[in-house]
């Protein structure tokens, strides 16, 4: 969700782009499915060992961003295994405050059920969002907005055959945009003023990862609609249509290069429920177009155990038809480097610290729980 929102910890926060919609994920980077069980042996509550991991996490979160500004927060989780032989469950609370005034609050669930032949991903979030823009859409005019969020969704999973995951979900936002002075008049005129929809769609999946959170093999690909109607509660009928696909390669002494396209297509959406590009450095929101297509390299080297370092690159278009991608306007670059520590090996949980940088004004520090794909 669009939402002109930059938010550290990608891995709740993905699902809190897919609960408002995924309407720029959507990050939206999809919500991850499960690969073949993990081999973690869970030694007995009353005897647990020194060496064993605590289920228990917290880290703090931010970002750094022209439009929205400073922003601090934290994640707050539990992991657990709900059965031997399925992928460690996360609960999550997260939240955050900038010195715009913006904050949020949310709680996520990714977890596993029977050996992963069943998945629920299922939470909430709220928040008032304030950005600044220089020239808001291309309009060349400058914007303070205020975005208040509220949404509530989930996604359930059974797996068919092997590595292939059928199933639905359900999602629920109140988004409405508001602006300060003559721009309110104008995201009046062209009908950016916000989105409160209900919508429910089917989720198709592939996923034989070797980790869930944290993977060095395999393939994940994942398509999923989203049909928002005004007889479920809404106020607009569209549909929108996402896709995901990500490989990972591993080279050289355990270092793996990702690499993830995905995109977001639309129809008869109003112009709150457009695409955004969705890539670090980009303020979520900031450039609409009815389609959207990113392509995202993400390559990452173990250093001395727990610590890691990354580099990353990608390039988004937004278009209407495919003729508009002849147009450089419609194109945007990205790239960065990052560092990553290992933060919850036994569940694949990671914190990264990344500086990305985008076209003209763009870029952005985040501190963010989890890796982007």
């Amino acid at each position: 969700m669009s939402l002109p929102l930059v938010l550290a910890g990608s891995r709740p926060l993905a699902l809190a782009v897919l609960l408002l919609g995924c309407t720029d994920a959507a990050l939206c980077r999809t919500i991850q499915g499960e690969p073949p069980a993990l081999d973690v042996e869970e030694a007995p509550a009353e005897s647990a060992s020194p060496d064993r991991e605590s289920p228990w996490l917290v880290t703090p979160t931010m970002s750094v961003d022209p439009k929205l500004g400073s922003t601090l927060g934290g994640v707050a989780g539990y992991i657990r295994k709900f059965d031997p032989d399925s992928n460690p469950s996360l609960l999550t609370f997260f939240g955050g405050y900038s010195n715009t005034d913006s904050h949020y609050l949310g709680f996520a669930a990714d977890t596993y059920f029977k050996a992963n032949q069943h998945k629920l991903i299922f939470g909430a979030m709220s928040g008032e969002v304030r950005n600044e823009y220089d020239d808001f859409l291309g309009s060349g005019l400058p914007a303070d907005t205020q975005d208040n969020i509220g949404a509530v969704g989930a996604r359930y999973l059974y797996r068919v055959k092997g590595g292939w995951y059928g199933g639905v979900q359900g999602i629920s936002t109140d988004y409405v945009i508001g602006a300060e002075g003559l721009l309110a008049g104008a995201l009046t005129q062209i009908g950016l003023t916000g989105l409160r929809s209900n919508g429910l769609g089917l989720v198709a999946e592939f996923d034989d990862r070797d980790n869930v959170r944290n993977p060095t093999l395999g393939e994940h690909f994942t398509v999923h609609n989203v049909a928002y109607r005004e007889g479920l509660g809404g106020e607009d009928s569209f549909d929108s249509l996402h896709l995901s696909y990500a490989k990972y390669f591993p080279f050289g002494d355990g270092n793996v290069l990702a690499a993830d396209i995905s995109g977001r297509w639309t129809k008869d959406a109003p112009q709150s429920g457009f695409s955004s590009i969705d890539m670090r450095g980009y303020t979520r929101g900031n450039y609409l177009g009815e389609h959207s297509t990113q392509v995202q390299l993400d390559a990452r080297f173990a250093l001395n155990e727990p610590w890691g370092a990354a580099l990353f690159g990608g390039v988004g278009s937004l278009y209407s038809t495919l003729s508009d991608l002849d147009s450089s306007d419609a194109l945007f670059f990205m790239g960065g480097a990052g560092i990553i520590y290992d933060l919850k090996p036994e569940a694949g949980i990671v914190l990264r610290l990344d500086y990305a940088i985008g076209e003209d004004d763009n870029s952005a520090l985040y501190l963010s729980f989890g890796q982007p794909f």
